[in-house]
Formats: structure tokens, C-alpha cells, sequence
């Protein structure tokens, strides 16, 4: 029983940092290049989405979830059984 606690923790732990990562990742998926006015020109402001940092992010949050729901059902299981 004590070894489940430990397993839960430790999965919530991950859980955080797993999203901590996806949102650094996300913020590296997303670049925007700014090009300063030129004569009669604008200003414009490109945005580039990098697909392996998105993809990333994504991939961390599905495992994230995955360890979320897995913690909570070892701490529903860990409750019941008392």
C-alpha cells in the first residue's frame, strides 16, 4: 500500500514536469521574426511554426495525462482498500 503512495507521487511529479516541458517546447515551436519598415513599406511580423517542438509539446501532455490518470487511480485504489 505504502509502495502505491510512493508510485503516485512519483507519477504527479512527472506529471509537472512533463508539462512544464510540453509549454517550454511550445514556446520554442512557435518563432516570430520581425522586419523593420522600409520606405513605404509596413512593418511585418512572420510567425513560424516548428512542427518537432509542437509535436513534442503534444506528446508531452498526452503522457502527462496518461500519468495523471494513472496516479489518481492508484490513490482511488489505495483509499478503497482501507
Amino acid at each position: 500500500m505504502r509502495g502505491s503512495i510512493t508510485v503516485a507521487a512519483t507519477e504527479f511529479g512527472v506529471v509537472v514536469l512533463g508539462l512544464v516541458a510540453a509549454v517550454l517546447s511550445w514556446q520554442q515551436g512557435i518563432q516570430k521574426t520581425t522586419f523593420a519598415a522600409i520606405g513605404q513599406a509596413p512593418e511585418f511580423v512572420a510567425t513560424r511554426y516548428v512542427t518537432p517542438w509542437l509535436l513534442l509539446a503534444a506528446v508531452l501532455v498526452a503522457i502527462a495525462g496518461l500519468c495523471a490518470i494513472d496516479a489518481a487511480g492508484r490513490v482511488v485504489r489505495v483509499r478503497r482498500d482501507r
